[in-house]
């Protein structure tokens, strides 16, 4: 009995020590100040550190051997910590800025909205601008829903409608450097920063119907403006922060899904823990299931219509881009939801 427990024991410390093994090698590969040979050469002798505490596991080296890769951990652990997101770097121009607001009563004054004009992915006009908005004119909220790879995983952003027509959009993005690609791996490992868009539609919306090809939809939530501006203000609220205290972007935990279920939670929304919060695809069935989209219509229905870009390569990256990517979408009521 006593070896059948020592067994099971070591079985289940080689799998800690096999998890642990492989994060820090990648945290190394990944964030070692040092040319790409010397991160090998560092990340495979920690792979290497792992496999033999492994096997030490099951022998009566085993208590010295987890001691040694407990204190190895422990120095990755420390090194890892000191590792802090930049604040300047050669930003690649899209994401250059981080936006800013002051708010005096109900007038909201954002500084470095983007409103760029965009004729291909690398040809632009660059232009960013200071904006005030009356809050008191905040109608609506919409979730936009940008796929750029297969139906499971898609680009998050959120869009507040203003009376008189005039719409504001969020996006949650990678602060990547100049030359610099997006990676779901490497920002799982503090590659890049997190950054706070706010954009005129046919900019951030746009770019990705028009110019990138992805699949975008719109979704119309079911959000009274009471919620609608608070949520906006949560927005505002974090880009803020994050103008004076850089935050790292990770895949997983911080991203342009996470960020906005913690707004939402916030304003005192509740938001559940669900699967679809992280393959964030399915966003719009969770949306549904918790009736924050019209349920009056079948989902299938509802994600038909969806689909805005026949309407956006039609209506061009125009001024009355907002209005006509919405012909046909439905709007469902407010129910102060």
């Amino acid at each position: 009995m006593h070896r059948i427990a020592r067994i099971s024991l070591a079985i289940v410390l080689s799998l800690a020590v096999a998890i642990l093994t492989a994060w820090a090698a990648l945290a190394i590969w990944y964030r070692l100040p040092a040319a790409e040979l010397g991160r090998a050469v560092a990340s495979g002798i920690f792979v290497l550190l792992g496999l033999v505490t492994i096997i030490a596991l099951f022998s009566r080296f085993r208590i010295r051997a987890f001691v040694l890769f407990v204190a190895v951990f422990a120095a990755v652990l420390v090194w890892w910590s000191t590792i802090k997101p930049l604040d300047h770097a050669d930003w690649a121009p899209d994401v250059a800025r981080q936006v800013t607001g002051t708010r005096d009563g109900n007038l909201l004054t954002l500084k470095d909205v983007r409103d760029f004009e965009w004729r291909s992915n690398t040809d632009f006009t660059e232009r960013w601008t200071t904006r005030t908005y009356d809050l008191s004119g905040v109608q609506t909220a919409d979730l936009f829903m940008s796929y750029w790879s297969g139906t499971k995983i898609a680009h998050v952003i959120m869009s507040f409608g203003f009376s008189g027509g005039d719409y504001l959009a969020w996006s949650i993005e990678v602060r990547r450097r100049s030359g610099g690609e997006f990676s779901p791996v490497a920002d799982l490992f503090k590659s890049n920063p997190l950054v706070i868009i706010a954009a005129e539609e046919r900019d951030v919306v746009g770019v990705r119907s028009n110019v990138r090809g992805e699949d975008v939809q719109i979704y119309r939530l079911k959000a009274s403006p009471d919620t609608a501006r608070a949520l906006l203000l949560e927005y505002v609220s974090d880009a803020n922060a994050l103008s004076t205290t850089p935050e790292f972007y990770n895949s997983i935990t911080t991203n342009c899904t996470t960020t906005i279920v913690k707004m939402m939670r916030a304003v005192g929304d509740v938001v559940p823990f669900d699967w679809r919060l992280i393959v964030n695809g399915y966003l719009p069935d969770y949306a549904y299931a918790r009736g924050a989209l019209d349920t009056r219509l079948p989902l299938s229905e509802l994600r038909a219509l969806a689909h805005i870009d026949e309407r956006a390569r039609e209506a061009g990256l125009s001024p009355d881009f907002s209005r006509l990517i919405r012909v046909g979408v439905p709007s469902p009521a407010s129910s102060g939801h």
